[in-house]
């Protein structure tokens, strides 16, 4: 079935698309008046009755009108526009943001507006070709590469703890985390507001520190702590004795890192007198392989950072009070990842993949 009336031709098809968009919210509002327009003239409304009723001039209703009645609906949609051309290509651009800057700029990397100066183009035009291919020169990653000639072995050694616990054995993740700063405001802190988050002074007075102790229980995320003045190796081993009272008449896999306090030769004597306790050591710099490193960024954003204290017995305080909640909440923390996933990644490789 199809309407005449005057010009303008409408089938059942365009007539309930030109009816949905013109009762549309979440399209173009300048769709929405084309939609109008045609919907208007096809019903054998006049020029000037439709441009009055819906604040458009007489030349946008013969426009858009005209052009329905002459191309249909396809023609309601915005032409193309041609534009100035490019003058540098996208690969120009991205191939000279990976180059360094001139020495006479003295900058350590390309921002849009310095490319596009040095280029003679707009600095959107940089901005668009950073995007469509991925380049972010304001970035910087870090790495590390682990120099350890045991790697593959403590890797091997440490992820099968996590993966396959020996039997009737408790693994524990054991580490220091050490200055921490007992800091206070000077002055109080404002409360968190509905459209005001949490305010408190740039500056602040110290007023000590202290070591946190923690062993982490992987089956379960039990945290055993304790908080020292000093992390030398005999408070290492004061806290390994009560880790050792904490899990007794049970053998205890405890995975530290290679901090030399940990290879004592006072810590390596009580060991021998208590062979139910195996230290197992992370690879050199790999310390992020022991799962209690988690715990300590949970307790630092949680309790630490945010915190306000007037001496380092509240800071010692405040810590024993958020381990005593999270062990009655505590859950395990799950390692996913097998060695063999893990070990390409660990050493560098000969030749450089820069995906370009």
């Amino acid at each position: 079935m199809t309407l005449l009336t005057g010009c303008v031709q409408l089938n059942d098809q365009d007539r309930a698309t030109l009816v949905s968009w013109s009762r549309s919210s979440s399209i173009r509002a300048g769709l929405v008046i084309r939609a109008r327009i045609v919907l208007a003239a096809a019903d054998g409304e006049g020029t000037s009755a439709i441009a009055r009723r819906l604040g458009v001039s007489r030349p946008t209703v013969i426009q858009w009108r005209d052009r329905f009645a002459h191309d249909g609906i396809e023609a309601l949609g915005d032409a193309p526009r041609s534009g100035r051309p490019k003058t540098v290509a996208d690969e120009d651009i991205i191939t000279a943001t990976l180059e360094p800057p001139p020495q006479k700029l003295a900058v350590t990397h390309w921002s849009t507006r310095l490319l596009a100066r040095q280029l003679g183009i707009g600095d959107a035009t940089v901005a668009r070709a950073w995007r469509r291919y991925g380049v972010q020169p304001w970035r910087r990653q870090t790495f590390k590469f682990s120099t350890d000639p045991e790697l593959e072995a403590k890797v091997r050694d440490i992820i099968g703890l996590y993966l396959n616990p020996p039997e009737k054995a408790v693994v524990l993740c054991v580490d220091e985390k050490s200055q921490i700063q007992a800091l206070d405001r000077t002055a109080p802190i404002l409360p968190l507001r509905p459209g005001l988050p949490e305010k408190a002074t740039h500056d602040y007075s110290r007023h000590g520190t202290t070591t946190l102790f923690a062993a982490l229980e992987v089956a379960t995320g039990k945290v055993t702590d304790g908080c020292y003045h000093r992390h030398r190796h005999e408070e290492f081993l004061h806290f390994m004795k009560q880790v050792a009272k904490a899990y007794p008449r049970v053998r205890l896999h405890v995975v530290v890192d290679n901090y030399r306090t940990h290879k004592h030769p006072a810590v390596a004597a009580w060991l021998a007198k208590n062979p139910r306790i195996t230290l197992h050591f992370t690879p050199t710099s790999g310390s992020w392989m022991n799962m209690v490193e988690i715990f300590f960024g949970i307790i630092t954003r949680q309790a630490i950072r945010r915190g306000t204290f007037t001496s380092v017995k509240d800071l010692i305080g405040a810590i024993e009070a958020f381990i005593n909640g999270w062990n009655d909440r505590c859950h395990p923390f799950v390692w996913t990842k097998t060695a063999d996933e893990i070990l390409p990644h660990t050493t560098r490789q000969p030749t450089s993949d820069a995906r370009h």
